[in-house]
């Protein structure tokens, strides 16, 4: 049967066409090798590359790494497989009694590595925005003479992760957690040629692209997550993990400071490349989700799954009016009783923090440079900030799984609008004070990006196991589409991308955010998953057929 668990125990991918998945991925790598000589032929220049022509290479490339990408996909789409029969029920709650194993550290492990990867491209953006402008002539704060607005690329990015927040939601629950990832690894590299592309219009193409591979990866890798590791320490190894957020914005500023000075803003996104052939080598080290598993009668393999993470799988009677069971896989369940209160609150928290990560994070650069720094030391200045906050993390991580999930969400997110408001009175005069600087911007770089981690880890407790993952990428899509709302203003010229008028856009719906999570938010701390979902659904009243949920 498809599913089996492998020689090393850890259960293989339901492909439909295993051939087609590697013949997609041959074709990826090799469209985007074909790329490639177009960026390092142009070394002699500086690696501009405007005003040139793509070659008949590249022509051929394009077309291998879109017939790559659709191949690979129909090759991770299941088959439909019976689901199989069974009068017992496997009790997922086991794992919430296991202890912390060597699988349970390899996973995580395993997802450090695969959220920092995945944030890292969105994060490229505020990074490669001044040197796009400056090669092609485009507005921005660098470079106010230009006529087409340079935030065309990021908003580009930011619609594409918005679609492909919802299309990962989707496909997490429909291919599981972990092809879902695998595909995410193919779309690195596939997305990486945008370093190559001579022309804007072809980086936003491939920007928007970019967008739909990693929009929604990081919803999918909480899921997996809250899905997999005990109660009681759930929360805090998911906020901890999801520090690597940060951490992120370390690396991408750190690499914008060493490499852009000399090889230009193109290597950022050519750093895709073997992160991508990272993520598919990481994939054997990532066991799927016991609880999706199940939901998909293939109880076997999540019995196998289950024991590799020390649970003694205990079968019991099913039981009739099994509240889960009630629930409808669709994206309409999460806007119905008894999900609607939370979904709207973590939607507005979302929305506020994509106003700051896209409004204000995405055009600090630029704005630190307009104010008179240099692109370097701007890049070194956000490196630092960020470091200075990295610790934090722990910090944060231990208040969120000792004191409380729900008030940590507040206090942090408060903090976060408090520092936003801190710019809006200090405004472009800060530059003049490099320690109120430092400060201001440890918080929102630090904040924003911690507010984001709890965000998801949060929304991946909160749904049921039938909607988890479309709920998790739900909440992404808000985060990207407050970036949207944020650089259509700019696009549009309704607003500068100020830093007073960037930190005042992200302010105000944090606040009120806070206002819903104090009414509808739910504690999830040390809580099993199936216990929050059954406290959720304990008013809700079914009918005598015992349908899902409408």
């Amino acid at each position: 049967m498809k599913g089996a668990k492998s020689k090393n125990s850890i259960q293989k991918i339901n492909f439909r066409s295993k051939f087609a998945f590697w013949i997609g991925f041959a074709a990826v790598t090799a469209g985007v090798a074909l790329q490639l000589p177009m960026y390092t032929n142009a070394a002699s220049m500086g690696y501009r590359l405007v005003g040139m022509h793509m070659d008949t290479s590249m022509d051929y490339g394009m077309l291998l790494v879109i017939f790559g990408l659709a191949t690979t996909l129909w090759g991770l789409m299941p088959p439909k497989v019976l689901r199989e029969h069974s009068d017992f029920h496997l009790r997922v709650r086991a794992l919430d009694d296991a202890p912390i194993n060597k699988t349970h550290i390899a996973l995580l492990f395993v997802m450090s590595i695969a959220v920092t990867l995945d944030v890292m491209k969105p994060t490229v953006l505020s990074f490669v925005v001044p040197g796009v402008a400056r090669e092609y002539g485009l507005k921005s704060p660098v470079n106010p003479g230009g006529t087409i607005p340079v935030a065309l690329l990021p908003l580009s990015g930011i619609i594409g992760t918005v679609l492909g927040s919802f299309l990962w939601g989707w496909l997490g629950d429909k291919i599981g957690r972990r092809a879902s990832i695998l595909m995410a690894g193919i779309t690195f590299i596939a997305t990486s040629a945008c370093g190559s592309m001579p022309s804007f219009w072809m980086n936003c193409i491939m920007c928007l692209l970019m967008g739909y591979g990693v929009g929604g990866m990081l919803p999918v890798l909480f899921t997996l997550m809250a899905e997999s590791i005990p109660a009681r320490h759930r929360g805090w190894l998911m906020v901890l993990i999801g520090g690597d957020i940060a951490g992120a914005y370390i690396i991408t500023s750190a690499l914008a400071s060493w490499l852009v000075p000399h090889y230009s803003w193109r290597i950022l996104w050519l750093i895709g490349f073997p992160t991508g052939f990272m993520l598919i080598f990481l994939n054997r080290w990532i066991p799927e989700s016991p609880r999706y598993l199940i939901n998909q009668g293939r109880y076997k393999e999540a019995e196998s799954v289950m024991k590799r993470y020390g649970a003694v799988a205990i079968r019991e009677k099913i039981i009739p009016n099994d509240v889960e069971t009630k629930i409808r896989d669709q994206f309409k369940q999460l806007f119905r009783k008894p999900f609607f209160g939370l979904t709207a609150s973590l939607g507005l928290l979302a929305l506020g923090a994509g106003f700051v990560e896209f409004g204000f994070e995405l055009w600090i650069p630029s704005n630190l440079q307009h104010l008179g720094f240099t692109s370097k030391d701007s890049f070194a200045i956000l490196r630092n900030a960020a470091l200075i906050g990295f610790p934090l993390n722990f910090l944060l991580a231990w208040i969120y799984g000792a004191w409380s999930s729900r008030k940590t969400i507040i206090v942090l997110t408060l903090l976060t609008a408090a520092s936003m408001i801190g710019f809006l009175f200090a405004g472009d005069t800060i530059v003049q004070h490099k320690v109120w600087l430092y400060v201001l911007l440890v918080v929102p770089i630090w904040g924003v990006s911690s507010v984001i981690s709890i965000l998801s880890a949060y929304a991946a407790e909160i749904y049921p196991t039938r909607v988890r993952s479309r709920g998790s990428g739900l909440v992404a899509g808000f985060t990207k589409f407050g970036g949207v709302l944020v650089i259509a203003l700019v696009v549009f010229a309704i607003a500068p991308p100020s830093i007073a008028a960037t930190a005042i856009m992200g302010a105000v719906p944090l606040i009120l955010a806070t206002v819903l999570i104090t009414f509808y938010g739910v504690e999830t701390r040390k809580r099993k998953l199936e216990e929050i979902t059954e406290e959720q659904l304990a008013n809700i009243s079914f009918n005598v057929n015992e349908q899902p949920i409408t």
